[in-house]
């Protein structure tokens, strides 16, 4: 993530939120390679909270998805 892009996400979420987490990645590499990048601001516990509870969202929709197909 380039500087320019850092700053404004930490200028524009860390004015209205206790916390926030921000990943990014870029392309796969021809050897499946990515660089995923991630930032944070706030409770280092509050921030592994929201990751776990995204992780818990995205859990839900796949399921949700498998359900719609299979069904």
């Amino acid at each position: 993530m380039k500087p320019a892009d850092e700053k404004r996400i930490r200028d524009t979420l860390g004015k209205n939120h206790a916390c926030y987490v921000v990943i990014t990645c870029g392309d796969p590499t021809e050897e499946g390679d990515m660089e995923i990048q991630m930032i944070y601001e706030g409770d280092p516990i509050l921030a592994s909270y929201l990751l776990e509870g995204a992780q818990s969202m995205i859990d839900e929709q796949h399921a949700e998805e498998i359900e719609l197909h299979h069904g």
